[in-house]
C-alpha cells in the first residue's frame, strides 16, 4: 500500500482498512482534512479492471446527476493495480430520497445512446464482461450476456443439455419479450451494496459494470437482492414510463444476474438460474 501512496504523491496521516468485497483490499485514507478511498488488487488476475470502472464512473457522471464519487487516480504499482477515489461519508437520506433518486436514473436512461454494448470489455465482479458493440438488443443480450455464461455453465457441469437448450428457446423469442427501446447508459450492477447516502442526503452510486442497454436491466437488478423502496418505482414510472407489463418482465433481467452468480459462486445460484430459464420456457 505505501508504493501506491508514493505513486499517487500521498503522505498518509492514517490508513484504516474498511470492507469492500471479496476481490479488493479496500482502505481509508486520511491526509490532513482530506480523505480518499483507495482499493487495490493483483493486476495479473483483473488486468485492466480499475481502468475500465474508471472509465464507468465517469460515463455516469457526464449522463446523469445522480452523485459519483470523483475518481482522482488509477494505476499500477508493483503487482499491484489500485483505484483512488473520493471518499463519500454515509449520510441520512434528504425528504423525497427515493424519488429523486428514480428521476435522476430515469433522466440518464431517456438519454439515446448510439449502440447495444460499450467501447470496450469490462467486468462485472471479478467476472469479464463482453461489450462487443450491436444493433439490437436481442442480439447484444444473447451473444454478450445469456449464451456465454449458459456454455460456461455447459462446459463446467453445472448445466445439463436440457438446460443449454432452454436457454436456447428464450433467446430465440428475446425480441418479442423484450419492449423495443432505444439503448440507455446503465450501471449495470445496481444492486442495493452499490449505493450509498452522501452528508447531503442524496443518492450515490458506485462500483458499476457500464453499458449501453435495455434499461429494464438497471430495475431488474435493483428488484433481485431487494433494498429499493416501492417509491423508487413510482417515481421512476412517473418521469419515465414503462411499458405495459414491466413488473413481469423484470424476471427476464434477472437471467443475466443469477447466471454470473452461478459462474461466480456455483451451489444455489446455479438453481436459481436454471429455475429463470424454466420460467422463460413456461412463459412462453
Amino acid at each position: 500500500m505505501q508504493k501506491i501512496l508514493d505513486d499517487c504523491g500521498i503522505q498518509a496521516d492514517r490508513t484504516m482498512a474498511v470492507h469492500g468485497g471479496d476481490i479488493n483490499e479496500t482502505w481509508q485514507i486520511q491526509r490532513g482534512e482530506e480523505q480518499f478511498f483507495l482499493k487495490f488488487n493483483n493486476a495479473g488476475l483483473y488486468p485492466g479492471m480499475f481502468q475500465a470502472e474508471a472509465a464507468g464512473l465517469e460515463a455516469l457522471r457526464s449522463n446523469s446527476n445522480i452523485y459519483i464519487p470523483g475518481v482522482i487516480k488509477t494505476g499500477q504499482a508493483a503487482n499491484k493495480q489500485y483505484l483512488l477515489l473520493e471518499w463519500i461519508e454515509k449520510g441520512q437520506p434528504a425528504d423525497r430520497f427515493w424519488e429523486n433518486f428514480a428521476r435522476d436514473l430515469a433522466g440518464m436512461h431517456q438519454k439515446i445512446q448510439p449502440y447495444f454494448g460499450w467501447v470496450s470489455d469490462n467486468y462485472i465482479g471479478r467476472l469479464k464482461q463482453r461489450n462487443k458493440q450491436e444493433d439490437t438488443w436481442d442480439e447484444f443480450y444473447t451473444e454478450h450476456r445469456i449464451m456465454p455464461l449458459v456454455e460456461m455453465l455447459f462446459n463446467k457441469g453445472s448445466f445439463n443439455r436440457n438446460d443449454l437448450n432452454a436457454a436456447g428457446h428464450y433467446c430465440n423469442q428475446l425480441d418479442s419479450l423484450f419492449p423495443v427501446e432505444h439503448p440507455s447508459l446503465l450501471h449495470g450492477d445496481l444492486w442495493s451494496g452499490n449505493y450509498s447516502v452522501t452528508p447531503a442526503g442524496q443518492a450515490c452510486i458506485f462500483d458499476p459494470a457500464v453499458y449501453f442497454g435495455h434499461r429494464e436491466m438497471d430495475l431488474g437488478m435493483t428488484r433481485l437482492f431487494g433494498g429499493f423502496d416501492d417509491r423508487f418505482y413510482a417515481a421512476y414510472h412517473e418521469a419515465y414510463p414503462l411499458e405495459q407489463g414491466w413488473e413481469k418482465r423484470l424476471k427476464l433481467t434477472e437471467a443475466y444476474p443469477l447466471l454470473v452468480h452461478a459462474v461466480l459462486f456455483g451451489g444455489f445460484y446455479v438453481n436459481r438460474a436454471r429455475e429463470i430459464l424454466s420460467y422463460f420456457n413456461e412463459w412462453t
